[in-house]
């Protein structure tokens, strides 16, 4: 049997925005390599892997370079597939084991809402390339077990930065979020997600830095719900809801490929 595989833009309500993710259903387990040569040959940011199993859906997640713990658009998009290609019911929940435990994903309205981990930074020491790679000078910088997180001064810093990815790419972290508050009253902050040393320059809507960035910003704005807007070429919203150590993450999607591997 043929391997059904798809193209889908997440964290947007119309084609050619957002991020695309390939989402890749499978009948059987495949190998690593194999895993790894298809995400090489989709070249996007993040390729999906499925495998039905008792009560939901093993999901393994691969850019073109690196099998990743943790990716929000994927994950949104390979609910999306399930639920329009009838893999599962309108009403049913989308459950996803993972390298980052048991992951949830439920409609509600035109939305996919995904039920994620916090991952909450500390305050840390900026490595001596930062502030030289990204071209600014940090207002704050924090660590969690996965990146960096740079809060700049303006919402027009993080719009125009231009960092040097080879520098970039030497800072020993999956990537780097930069943010700040938004000017606009449409939204509480905006960020950027730069991850060269994952093979990724620059992220469009990474779902898994606003696992950082929501109780970042939750505690300087006190406040609980919020929605976000990432600033790449492709932009993407995201609506944010922190409870306790998890973060409820809401985005869209549109599939825009369906094809077969040969």
């Amino acid at each position: 049997m043929k391997t059904i595989i798809f193209q889908v833009d997440a964290f947007t309500d119309k084609p050619f925005a957002g991020n695309p993710a390939a989402v890749c259903i499978l009948d059987e387990p495949h190998d690593d390599a194999w895993m790894q040569n298809v995400a090489k040959e989709m070249n996007l940011s993040e390729t999906a892997f499925l495998y039905k199993q008792k009560d939901g859906f093993n999901l393994r997640w691969f850019t073109p370079a690196v099998e990743v713990d943790l990716c929000g658009h994927a994950t949104l998009a390979g609910a999306h597939v399930l639920w329009e290609a009838g893999y599962l019911k309108p009403d049913q929940q989308a459950r996803f084991y993972t390298r980052s435990g048991l992951l949830t994903a439920k409609r509600i309205g035109g939305w996919i809402e995904l039920d994620f981990p916090a991952e909450p930074e500390e305050k840390a020491s900026a490595p001596p390339q930062l502030a030289s790679a990204l071209g600014v000078a940090p207002k704050y910088v924090g660590r969690n077990r996965f990146d960096y997180l740079v809060e700049v001064d303006l919402e027009e810093t993080v719009r125009n930065l231009k960092p040097d990815f080879a520098l970039l790419e030497k800072i020993p972290a999956r990537g780097v979020i930069v943010t700040s508050l938004a000017t606009s009253q449409e939204y509480d902050f905006i960020s950027r997600f730069f991850a060269p040393r994952a093979g990724i320059n620059e992220d469009p809507v990474t779902g898994s830095a606003h696992c950082c960035l929501a109780p970042f910003w939750s505690k300087r704005l006190h406040k609980n719900e919020l929605v976000a807007y990432q600033a790449s070429a492709r932009g993407g919203i995201l609506r944010l809801r922190l409870s306790g150590e998890r973060v409820y993450i809401s985005g869209q999607a549109v599939t825009v490929l369906r094809g077969e591997l040969i």
